[in-house]
């Protein structure tokens, strides 16, 4: 009952971005083995942040159109036969039930890799978590998005596992993962995201704590609980919307 109609929206900027970048590959404009601008000249070109040139190369490197090779750059990849590409987040929902299916598979990952992060981590990569959940205190305090914190709090404790595969895995998938910047109409206005953040910053202290405390079970149970309540956040948003869908019917 998640998958009620919502009223359409205009594509997001990053989206807009990448499916002009993905026509140029497409066209010919691009031939595989080209280097693609730097993000520098792409925010020139497209009027638009850091941010969300970033965010459309990530969704052209999940599939399968663009490869970052370490120090020289951005090159094209050339297209792919679609069924042969990993699509996990890489396209838009409005569907509360694909968040939620996306939280469960990042449960999976996730949680294992607090644990790992508590037996593995180094002091420079245990400081980087302790910055992630400085910084999201500080936007939080601020009255700003903490989305970006919120992602980097995550990869800097997928970097702390030592192993590259579950920093691969969340640089598939990207910003996406913190879907609750794309229900912000529905979530409230910055009062109420400043008071949905302060249960997700303790989580994320609580996480951090079990990871410096080097307690992998610990860690593992935290992230876990992290996880479990954003399902929980997103299932209470649906019923939400079902119910204002039941009353524009009853109003019909």
């Amino acid at each position: 009952m998640n998958d009620l109609p919502t009223p359409s929206r205009r594509p997001s900027l990053f989206a807009k971005v990448a499916e002009a970048l993905r026509s140029e590959i497409e066209s010919g404009s691009y031939a595989p083995g080209d280097k693609v601008p730097t993000e520098s000249a792409l925010i020139r070109k497209f009027g638009v942040s850091r941010t969300v040139v970033r965010e459309a190369l990530a969704v052209l490197r999940a599939d399968g159109l663009l490869v970052s090779r370490q120090g020289s750059g951005v090159f094209v990849m050339g297209r792919k036969n679609e069924g042969h590409v990993l699509k996990l987040f890489t396209d838009e929902t409005e569907k509360i039930s694909d968040i939620i299916e996306e939280l469960e598979l990042r449960i999976g990952i996730e949680v294992e890799a607090a644990g790992l992060a508590a037996i593995r981590s180094s002091p420079a990569q245990e400081a980087e978590i302790h910055a992630q959940v400085n910084r999201f205190a500080d936007l939080m305090n601020d009255g700003k998005p903490t989305d970006e914190a919120d992602f980097s709090f995550h990869m800097a404790i997928a970097t702390a596992t030592n192993n590259v595969r579950f920093r691969a895995f969340l640089e598939h998938v990207g910003r996406r993962m913190i879907p609750r910047v794309k229900f912000r109409a529905e979530i409230g206005d910055r009062v109420a995201l400043a008071d949905r953040d302060k249960p997700i910053l303790g989580e994320h202290r609580a996480i951090a704590d079990a990871i410096f405390g080097r307690d992998p079970d610990q860690a593992r149970e935290a992230m876990r609980r992290h996880l479990v309540t954003g399902v929980r956040r997103y299932r209470e948003l649906g019923n939400h919307r079902n119910q204002i869908c039941m009353t524009r019917l009853l109003d019909m």
